[in-house]
């Protein structure tokens, strides 16, 4: 074999190795089942792989480093799309999708409520709902939303030391097509 064989054999074989190594990371799923104290209906439960989806850190994949059931709601890993993704098709339809809250002072708790209504034919669920930073904290229905059904998604904004304008999202993750659906809450922070 000439030289130039001989690399690209060695070329091909650390791509295979790196794609290896990537589905291994991504999609083996070796930690313990989940428990009813981590807060997802039994419904979900019974129909979804174990997958924990109540932390960000992508790291949180790997089953050496499991994720604590105590942990509120934090952003999705890449693997609760592949949840929605597999499940069968609902829409979403929220009576609005922004809020703005005016003026408020700083260290003060404001709250909005944002419902919706599944337009679908199939039962919704919504796996995660996440805030765009620690100061907006959404809350939502574990159980499945029937077609027709309908339910809120109650978001709670507490700005801290934050001045000025303020526009914060909170990302939705279920069966809908998009599987995320992004709403916006606004403010104008005022110094205490």
């Amino acid at each position: 074999m000439n030289e130039t064989m001989r690399e690209n054999i060695k070329i091909a074989l650390l791509g295979l190795i790196t794609i290896t190594l990537i589905i291994n990371t991504f999609f083996n799923d070796n930690r313990p089942p989940r428990r009813d104290s981590d807060n997802y209906s039994s419904s979900s439960i019974a129909t979804s792989p174990s997958i924990s989806t109540n932390s960000g850190n992508v790291n949180d994949l790997n089953p050496i480093n499991p994720i604590s059931p105590t942990q509120p709601n934090q952003p999705a890993p890449a693997a609760a799309t592949v949840l929605s993704e597999t499940r069968a098709k609902t829409a979403i339809q929220f009576a609005e999708s922004s809020h703005n809250f005016g003026k408020i002072k700083q260290d003060s708790k404001h709250t909005k409520i944002f419902k919706f209504t599944n337009t679908g034919k199939e039962p919704l669920i919504i796996e995660n709902a996440t805030g765009s930073c620690g100061c907006t904290v959404p809350q939502f229905p574990k159980e499945p939303i029937k077609p027709g059904g309908t339910g809120e998604i109650v978001v709670e904004y507490s700005p801290g030391k934050q001045e000025g304008a303020q526009t914060k999202t909170v990302t939705i993750t279920a069966n809908t097509d998009p599987i995320t659906t992004t709403l916006n809450v606004s403010a104008e922070v005022e110094t205490i």
